[in-house]
């Protein structure tokens, strides 16, 4: 319950940005190497939900996050109220953008909840859930129509689409300041983890990597890898991808 009324303080009175802290369980708005402009919204209760229901692996404990789906609600509404403007930075967009899809893709599974996937929901990349600019788009409309037309190949291990075949839900809030080295540790972590097989000759990939391939590098799905990779990858190896499952993220 207490967390219940520092909410409805938070809610009122911080219009400082929260930044991730290792500590679980802890509502701490502080200042980010003084990023306090007021046109910005206020991570904290998005920050708090990320730490306490979802673990290092991006498993989302949804049945737990279901009592507390009216702080998620708060948190986008705060998002609502404060959207971008043609004086914020790139990267500020770019966190923004990424943590309103992340959100609602979290709200979309709690709104429909218990549901074993994503894709047993109603269309749920084109519903019309979230006020953006006037209007009301859907997650693939954010997805396609903002994030991709932002030239960050990177977005596509930041989003998460509550699948277990989907790049991990980093239980943080990405942060304009941070946002690159996230970017980046989010990027590495997908590209090694078991939803990719990576040996010289051979490239078992996620098909994010075939449903987007013009997104990384003009399609060079070789050379992109490479980058991130500690395998020496041959310029004719064979490329396939791996099935995509769908299940549900967490319980």
């Amino acid at each position: 319950m207490k967390y219940l009324l520092l909410f409805t303080i938070l809610i009122q009175t911080i219009t400082l940005v929260a930044t991730p802290t290792k500590d679980h369980g802890k509502l701490m708005p502080y200042e980010t190497n003084g990023f306090q402009n007021p046109t910005y919204p206020d991570h904290t209760l998005w920050q708090f939900l990320l730490q306490q229901y979802v673990d290092d692996t991006g498993q989302v404990d949804y049945s737990g996050l279901l009592k507390e789906k009216h702080v998620l609600e708060s948190y986008v509404n705060i998002l609502k109220e404060k959207q971008p403007s043609g004086n914020w930075s790139r990267n500020a967009k770019l966190s923004y953008y990424i943590n309103l899809y992340n959100s609602y893709t979290v709200l979309l599974i709690l709104d429909n909840y218990p549901t074993s996937s994503i894709k047993k929901i109603n269309q749920p990349w084109d519903q019309k859930l979230i006020p953006l600019g006037g209007n009301m788009i859907s997650l693939g409309d954010l997805e396609h129509e903002i994030l991709r037309k932002m030239d960050e190949p990177r977005i596509h291990f930041a989003i998460n689409c509550a699948s277990a075949s989907c790049p991990k839900l980093l239980n943080e809030v990405y942060l304009s300041e941070t946002l690159d080295e996230q970017l980046e540790r989010a990027t590495y972590e997908f590209i090694e983890s078991d939803r990719n097989r990576i040996e010289k000759d051979h490239l078992e990939l996620s098909k994010i990597f075939k449903w987007y391939k013009n997104d990384f590098l003009d399609g060079d799905i070789r050379a992109y890898i490479n980058t991130y990779t500690n395998v020496n990858i041959a310029e004719d190896a064979k490329v396939s991808y791996l099935e995509y499952d769908w299940n549900l993220n967490g319980r």
